[in-house]
């Protein structure tokens, strides 16, 4: 069986050229990476103004596991699918980091024959848009840092500088580190850590501007550090937002390349869903959405991270009105949450199958109660057998479930033929009543509680004395206006990773909140989240090399 990266590697790419003109992009538009990859010049959104808004469905899933849901294959195999029912149709994806890319995930461009490529470039520097953002990132470190070393007129409190600097690896080892050792030399002692670049708070800023200016205008809101009386220091009093704009103007341009079938896909941004808002630039979709009839986006992780942030944060600021949703699932994963062990999921077990069907209701119920259509998106294995495939489609039907089994994996668009027709069908049969799920002049206590109770069904709310208190000083700062972007494990409804399923009766716990104000959310981290992961004991990069005449191996 050949791997995603042999698929990859042995695809027959479309010169970019082509791509931009299917899209309608005119020659001054766009600008080459080499053959296959390009950037897409801000202009476009001018002339496209006042053109109307394709329709957006967004992709997501069940709570992922190990086993592995494949939400980006499923998101690629159905716009290949809708283009194989002649529909305009474009992709809008994330950019993937190489933290996970070297640590346990591997890659994030899709899978089989239903790929983003090229599949390579991608999964490693792509455009060098992240090598961006981390270059940003720790300028402004570095001006903070000179700042109080020449003489720090605004009075810049050290033990309360909140400013991390990045890096886009895995390295649990930096999240504590001291900086300005060495001597008056050498600057100004103090403690410092690091986190992962797509937790900056700048990843959050260039995925959510609607244009230069008003990255520049982000970037200048972004709180910094604390003076002695608490009151916050911003990019804007040091000075830098212009700087910081400078070194992201390249960056901020989409990204274009193609699925493996030829359909154009927009590869921009990449904030984690599990401690960022976890979806692709704002600007990127918006781009797609004027540019095809149908924009298939996805959103990290399952609905209780990725579409919620989608849903309640990126929708609402970039006045989007998706069209339907898709929730995917595998039996393997379903087996999982129904209490199976990993090394089991080969058996047959319907018994498990029908326990962590659960976990998909509540995850149903939370679309659902964003006033949104559905489709449920059964990505088939070789190791489903006929009884549990029968028994979930029962289930949907019992239901009145709206669903699909699809094969995107080994039969590119041609497997996800069915779910293109439930979706067309979804979306012309079905208004999209879209509202978020709370208003923004509620408190954030109560924005929290929200989330905590209809999104991941949580019994209650608990802050420590640490979360109320900041609760209480950024709703004096004005900060209690902005959406609560929540970082929760990925793994289960709960904070607790492993509490699989359906969870009930269980409290979250509110440890810390940050502020984003340049993104313009307030970051809530809930449990042991940690916005700087660490590798595995076995890292996927054991397994990645290159051969004699360059090609990659190992990618996954």
């Amino acid at each position: 069986m050949l791997s995603d990266l042999d698929i990859a590697q042995q695809a027959n790419l479309k010169p970019v050229e082509e791509i931009a003109n299917q899209l309608g992009l005119e020659e001054h538009e766009w600008e080459p990476y080499g053959k296959d990859k390009a950037k897409v010049n801000l202009d476009v959104m001018e002339r496209l103004k006042d053109h109307k808004d394709g329709r957006v469905v967004l992709v997501t899933s069940i709570n992922p596991t190990r086993a592995g849901e494949g939400k980006s294959t499923v998101t690629v195999g159905l716009a290949q699918a809708l283009r194989a029912r002649n529909q305009d149709v474009s992709v809008a994806l994330r950019e993937p980091s190489l933290g996970p890319v070297m640590g346990i995930k591997g890659g994030a461009t899709g899978g089989g024959y239903s790929q983003v490529v090229p599949m390579e470039s991608i999964n490693l520097h792509f455009t060098g848009d992240i090598h961006a953002i981390t270059t940003a990132n720790n300028a402004l470190s570095a001006f903070i840092d000179n700042h109080i070393f020449q003489g720090n007129t605004c009075e810049i409190d050290t033990r309360r500088i909140s400013w991390k600097r990045v890096v886009d690896l895995n390295d649990r080892a930096l999240r504590d580190v001291v900086v300005g050792l060495g001597g008056p030399k050498q600057g100004v002692p103090r403690e410092d850590g690091f986190n992962i670049t797509v937790a900056s708070e700048i990843m959050a800023v260039l995925c959510l501007a609607t244009s230069l200016a008003d990255l520049k205008e982000r970037l200048a809101r972004m709180v910094v550090a604390y003076r002695a009386d608490e009151t916050p220091v911003t990019v804007k009093d040091l000075g830098y937002e212009g700087a910081l704009t400078l070194l992201l103007k390249e960056a901020f341009k989409p990204n274009l390349v193609q699925t493996i079938e030829g359909v154009p896909a927009f590869i921009h941004g990449g904030p984690f869903a599990n401690i960022a808002h976890g979806c692709n630039s704002l600007i990127a979709t918006k781009m797609a959405s004027k540019l095809s009839d149908y924009t298939i986006t996805e959103a990290g992780f399952g609905a209780d991270l990725g579409a919620e942030k989608f849903l309640n944060i990126k929708a609402r600021i970039g006045d989007i009105h998706p069209d339907a949703v898709v929730i995917v699932a595998t039996l393997r994963a379903l087996k999982l949450h129904g209490g199976v062990a990993e090394a089991d999921l080969k058996e047959e077990n319907v018994e498990a199958i029908k326990r962590g069907l659960v976990n998909l209701e509540k995850h149903m119920e939370t679309i659902e109660a964003f006033g949104l259509p559905f489709v449920v998106a059964l990505n088939q294995f070789d190791t489903d057998t006929e009884k549990e495939l029968e028994y979930f489609k029962n289930y949907c039907e019992q239901s009145d479930v709206d669903y699909s089994l699809t094969t995107v994996w080994a039969d590119g668009g041609q497997g996800g033929l069915d779910l293109a027709d439930q979706v067309i069908k979804t979306v012309e049969s079905n208004e999209s009543n879209f509202n978020p799920l709370y208003p923004l002049d509620l408190t954030l206590e109560k924005k929290i509680e929200t989330v905590a109770k209809r999104v991941y069904g949580a019994s209650g709310v608990e802050l420590t004395k640490e979360a109320k208190a900041q609760c209480e000083a950024f709703e004096k700062n004005d900060w209690g206006h902005l959406p609560v972007c929540m970082a929760k494990t990925q793994y289960s409804l709960s904070d607790d990773p492993t509490a699989l399923g359906r969870p009930r009766d269980f409290t979250i716990t509110i440890r810390e909140l940050r502020p984003s104000v340049g993104a313009g959310f307030i970051v809530v981290l809930t449990g042991d989240v940690l916005t700087m992961p660490g590798l595995p004991k076995q890292p996927a990069a054991l397994k990645m090399d290159v051969d004699d005449d360059g090609e990659a191996l190992g990618l996954f």
